[in-house]
């Protein structure tokens, strides 16, 4: 065998660990990289749940319907656990949804709120 047939096969036996140890480094980063999504997903889809529920309850109100069906109408829509403020100012109703949302245990951020507030003119009559 020749000294340089030698030197590789060398070089290729101590590279052979190489992708293993940097593949358990790297793992444990991916991990948390996609943990960290997939939190920030959930509270992302719970803050549009409360928009949406905050603009159905002001349309609601807009349209005349009593707070508490303002409030059932948002609750609907928001999920169980949403809090539902409606308040009128005049002409105007203002609805306000939060909704605490849960990122699993205190290590990853215990518990957030999330929370979504739309306004809607009254309706002539209303």
């Amino acid at each position: 065998m020749s000294g340089a047939a030698r030197t590789e096969e060398s070089v290729r036996g101590r590279e052979r660990g190489s992708a293993t140890a940097e593949l358990a480094v790297a793992l444990p980063a991916v991990v948390v990289v996609l943990l960290a999504l997939l939190l920030a997903a959930t509270a992302g889809s719970a803050a549009v749940a409360c928009a949406d529920a905050a603009r159905v309850g002001a349309r609601s109100a807009a349209l005349g319907l009593d707070a508490g069906e303002v409030r059932a109408d948002a609750q609907r829509v928001a999920g169980e656990g949403a809090r539902v403020e409606v308040a009128r100012d005049g002409a105007w109703v203002r609805v306000v949804v939060r909704r605490d949302v849960r990122l699993g245990s205190e290590a990853l951020g215990g518990t957030i709120t999330v929370s979504g507030r739309a306004q809607a003119r009254l309706e002539p009559g209303e």
